[in-house]
């Protein structure tokens, strides 16, 4: 028999149980009791390491901004040119893209944040290309002679020697006599050349590797001759009626609708064919889709003098009575109508910015216009007048007289006294085009075609995601999908490009009224102001009246700074009209020696 002890024993190890092994997700309670004791031990420690790390951080973004703002460098010393590096204000003129808009009212909140953001992004774009500008690679440079030696008289030979052999193998002649005289047009990248002769020959070549893409003979008389937008169709206006060819001469459309035509200008951005037909009429031809868009009858008899306006879109017409008219495909009668010539317009041409034109007539003087304000800054006397003019990217003028070329700078800053350069073809010049980014202007005569060297005439540097010389067929295809979306449609050609982002106020106030008459009463108008009823006596009558003065004073603040902001302009033009006054009464005349 056990012992009463043993029994004890036994009965207390049966009354213990047996503790369940531990899980990782358990923590044991031991632990949790000597953390409790522990952490109030070390909690003077946890706070001095957390406030050591906060004062740490904010030290470190102390510097961070420092360096930002340029004021400290990591090792301390100041920065001598703080912020970013200044941009000279010239150069941000040269990018200018628009002036600042008048801020939409208060209550158009939305309006005046678009606003923000679009102007914010313009002159961002400004700055950024005001900055690049520095980087581009090329600079324009123009022939200059020795001492007491003029340019002009520099042949074409002696400048094909001077420069490097990429650069000379661009001045060469192609004998054609037997199909001439020739038109000539180059691509807007410059790498192609089309030429017609009037006794219907045409070939492409890409001139640069003298590789012949396509020859024809049309088999009848051809007036002129244009590439559309890429390189791989063109347009050819022959005896009858208007044609369309691809790069390997095979005929794409016969267009009956454009017949006798004479001129042709193609319109890249509108994707626009215009048209001067011998009969008197210009056309339109939009070749994305290839429908007639416009066909205006000028009523001023045979047209054989057309350019374009590159700036706007804007046709150039000359006439034989001495005018030169501006048309636009929205209108049937002529926006702008000169007197330019005693005799007969011979040739039109106008520069890359919209500002400058010039004209050469049968009374052998060629003049130069401001197109903005339509008036003539210079006149030229020519002893045989010019029969071909046209203008380079760089401003360059050349004037064709019988078989002599010749150029002039800065026709339209200073007096021009002499040629820049001077060259003898060997027929009679019938056209005459600059390749876009090429110091070479190409010359198309009875004997048949001649490349010259004219240093400064190309824009250097090119816009790759405009017109790029160097592109592939792929990059060519793609553009041409992206040009095709951002075509422009011809109802927005105008004189003045500008106005297409104003709003026409006095078109929005008459349809205004036509509304209000119709409905009754103003939409538009305030409606009147009516306190909402509040409870637990906050409408009184003392606050319904408050609220009504506060309205009102807002109301009489808008017309106080209305009339404020009219006195202000009135002001402005009476001291303007008071300076100017001033000035013609300090100036002498001749008729003050009459004066008693």
């Amino acid at each position: 028999m056990a012992s009463p002890g043993e029994a004890a024993v036994k009965d207390a190890h049966v009354g213990k149980k047996k503790k369940p092994p531990a899980r990782y997700w358990q923590e044991p309670q031991d632990k949790g009791k000597d953390e409790n004791e522990v952490g109030k031990e070390e909690q003077p420690e946890q706070a001095l390491q957390q406030k050591e790390q906060k004062t740490q951080k904010a030290k470190k973004r102390e510097r961070e901004e420092d360096q930002r703002d340029g004021k400290k460098f990591i090792s301390g010393k100041s920065d001598p040119f703080p912020g970013p590096a200044s941009i000279p204000e010239d150069r941000m003129q040269k990018f200018k893209r628009k002036d600042k808009t008048k801020k939409a009212h208060r209550q158009h909140y939305k309006l005046r944040a678009i606003m923000a953001r679009s102007e914010e992004a313009s002159e961002m774009a400004q700055k950024q290309a005001a900055r690049f500008d520095l980087l581009l690679p090329e600079d324009a440079g123009f022939l200059e002679g020795d001492e007491d030696e003029d340019t002009c008289m520099i042949s074409q030979e002696d400048i094909a020697d001077a420069v490097d052999i990429a650069s000379g193998a661009k001045y060469f002649n192609l004998k054609l006599s037997q199909f001439g005289p020739y038109r000539v047009d180059y691509s807007k990248t410059g790498r192609h050349l089309v030429l017609a002769g009037r006794r219907g020959h045409v070939a492409c070549v890409e001139w640069q590797s003298k590789q012949l893409m396509c020859e024809i003979n049309v088999m009848e008389s051809v007036n002129d001759v244009k590439w559309l937008h890429c390189e791989t169709m063109y347009a050819v206006a022959q005896k009858k009626w208007l044609h369309i060819y691809d790069s390997n001469g095979i005929e794409l459309h016969c267009i009956r609708k454009f017949n006798d035509v004479l001129r042709m200008q193609f319109l890249p951005y509108h994707f626009l064919l215009a048209t001067a037909s011998a009969t008197g009429f210009l056309q339109y031809l939009d070749v994305s889709v290839g429908k007639e868009v416009a066909a205006i009858c000028t009523k001023a008899g045979r047209l054989d003098v057309m350019c374009q306006n590159p700036h706007n879109a804007i046709i150039h017409l000359g006439h034989h009575n001495g005018t030169v008219t501006l048309w636009s495909p929205n209108q049937k009668e002529a926006l702008v109508k000169m007197l330019c010539h005693q005799g007969g317009v011979r040739s039109v041409t106008v520069d890359k910015t919209g500002t400058y034109m010039v004209t050469s007539g049968m009374d052998k003087k060629m003049k130069i216009y401001d197109i903005r304000a339509f008036k003539p800054l210079k006149s030229y006397f020519l002893p045989a007048g010019a029969s071909c003019l046209s203008l380079s990217q760089r401003g360059l003028l050349s004037a064709a007289t019988g078989d002599i070329v010749q150029l002039y700078r800065d026709v339209w800053s200073t007096p021009v006294t002499k040629p820049y350069m001077a060259h003898r073809v060997r027929g009679t010049v019938w056209g005459l085009h600059f390749c876009p980014f090429e110091d070479v202007l190409g010359v198309g005569h009875g004997d048949g075609f001649t490349s010259m060297l004219v240093p400064g005439a190309g824009e250097p540097n090119f816009d790759g995601l405009d017109a790029n010389p160097y592109r592939s067929a792929k990059q060519r295809q793609e553009w041409e999908v992206k040009a095709l979306l951002e075509k422009i449609q011809p109802e927005l050609i105008t004189l003045d490009p500008t106005e297409l982002g104003k709003v026409d106020h006095a078109t929005f106030e008459q349809r205004h009224q036509d509304r209000v008459q119709a409905l009754g009463f103003d939409p538009l108008a305030r409606e009147k102001f009516t306190p909402k009823y509040k409870k637990k006596g906050r409408s009184s009558a003392g606050g319904v009246e408050r609220r009504k003065k506060q309205v009102a004073h807002e109301d009489q603040r808008d017309a106080i700074r209305k009339s404020v902001e009219d006195k202000m302009k009135m002001e402005k033009e009476r001291k303007a009209r008071e300076t100017k006054a001033a000035i013609l009464s300090s100036q002498r005349s001749a008729l003050d020696r009459f004066k008693k």
